[in-house]
């Protein structure tokens, strides 16, 4: 590795792990994690940059800029294309299994593989960092995009889970499909995509993780002679409109093509940062299992009435930005299913939490999060997600350890709020 990069051991002695941290000077943050007993390695480059980027400016702008929604999602799609090809016959090469997503904040490019580690690795990041648009590409891309968005138009699950995002937010980008739409793309050219790739490819806003089953010298080896030392950072400011608490309505149905009504329910919240959103996402989730976990009182009342099946389920959802707590699943009737869970928070809200009941569901949520360190995707996403938090991989495990009973009490009084709640409902479409 360079001499001027800074390495670092980063220890738990909970899980007795440890992986190796580089501070690159690039300015790219990169986490090596082998992980001894696995077959594979897995590699994720990922940019700190979603659909929700879409004001933004650098140190050399004089103004914001707006761009079209969804391009953060139309230049992953362009990025695996090259003047000689596309990225895929690289993978196809090496054997691995290659990928990438755009989610709300960010974009991760990736691959799995049981051989050939060191040519899976050139690949990924030489064809992340050469970016080739054009006028032609760019149109063509259009076309597959479009049909794309349209396929996810008739998409129950994915409907009824942005319709609830509709439901909860005003301004947020977060209420916008990823993708974008149909016209929103059409106002994509080959420029913008090279000032967005420009802005927030920059090596500064990037992070890369490796792990399971792979030799650190070796990636130290092509990391050295792919990613450039002589980087100018980029300074990125974003922007979004100021979000109120309250929600635009309290509930919204589409009627597509489903067998049972499928719904999801949001209880949107303060947005936070950092630590503290880390330790208040551990908290939610853990008052989630209490609440309506497959272990609860509700849980059980729900089923055996018929309400809900094996499909049900919960998260905390949250990013820059936003924050909401989701119920979501299948139902015959899910208005009443909305009633018994605001009628269970109230109920609990009065009586209080029983204390045994709390470290149940503490350490459920703790096996989860130690679990999650026995495979190398999660632990790859995990380091990528706690990077972009500015926290340690480490910190939730820390966290669930440490979490009071006061703490869970504390959440539940200052959250879900029946009034910043909505349900989103995707019935089938009559004959």
């Amino acid at each position: 590795m360079n001499p001027i990069s800074k390495e670092s051991v980063v220890k738990n002695e909970r899980l007795r792990e440890e992986f190796l941290k580089i501070d690159h000077p690039s300015g790219l943050t990169i986490y090596l994690y082998p992980m001894k007993g696995y077959s594979s390695a897995y590699a994720l480059f990922g940019t700190n940059y979603g659909s929700i980027d879409t004001t933004f400016k650098t140190q050399d702008d004089p103004d914001f800029v707006t761009v079209p929604e969804g391009i953060a999602h139309f230049l992953e799609h362009k990025l695996f294309e090259s003047e000689d090809g596309d990225a895929f016959t690289l993978f196809a090469a090496t054997g691995a299994s290659a990928n990438a997503f755009t989610s709300f904040d960010r974009t991760c490019y990736l691959f799995s593989t049981t051989d050939n580690f060191e040519q899976s690795l050139d690949a990924l990041l030489t064809f992340v960092q050469s970016p080739y648009f054009t006028k032609e590409t760019v149109e063509k891309e259009q076309g597959i995009i479009g049909q794309e968005i349209r396929m996810y138009d008739d998409a129950p699950d994915w409907r009824v889970f942005f319709n609830l995002l509709g439901a909860l937010y005003h301004n947020h980008p977060v209420r916008i499909d990823i993708a974008g739409t149909t016209d929103s793309i059409a106002q994509i050219d080959d420029q913008l995509l090279y000032r967005c790739y420009h802005t927030f490819y920059n090596l500064s806003n990037m992070t890369l993780a490796v792990t399971g089953n792979f030799d650190l010298e070796t990636a130290k080896k092509v990391i050295e002679r792919r990613i450039p030392t002589d980087v100018k950072k980029v300074e990125i400011q974003r922007k979004t409109e100021e979000e109120p608490l309250t929600v635009v309505k309290n509930s919204v149905e589409q009627d597509l093509e489903v067998a049972v009504p499928l719904f999801h329910i949001g209880f949107k919240e303060q947005p936070l940062e950092g630590k503290e959103l880390l330790k208040t996402q551990v908290t939610g989730e853990l008052l989630l299992e209490l609440i309506a976990g497959e272990g609860s009182s509700l849980y059980r009342e729900l089923y055996d009435e018929g309400l809900i099946n094996a499909e049900f389920g919960t998260e905390v959802m949250t990013g820059r930005g936003y924050y909401c707590e989701i119920f979501a699943g299948e139902s015959r009737d899910p208005k009443a299913v909305y009633e018994k869970i605001k009628q269970e928070l109230r109920r609990l809200k009065e009586q209080d939490i029983q204390e045994s009941e709390f470290e149940r569901a503490r350490k459920l949520i703790y096996g989860r999060y130690v679990r999650g360190f026995n495979d190398v995707e999660n632990v790859a996403g995990a380091l990528v997600s706690a990077h972009f938090m500015g926290v340690s991989v480490y910190d939730a495990i820390e966290i669930v350890a440490a979490l009071s009973f006061q703490d869970v009490v504390s959440y539940l009084n200052t959250h879900f709020d029946e009034e910043h709640s909505a349900i989103s409902v995707v019935n089938p479409r009559k004959a």
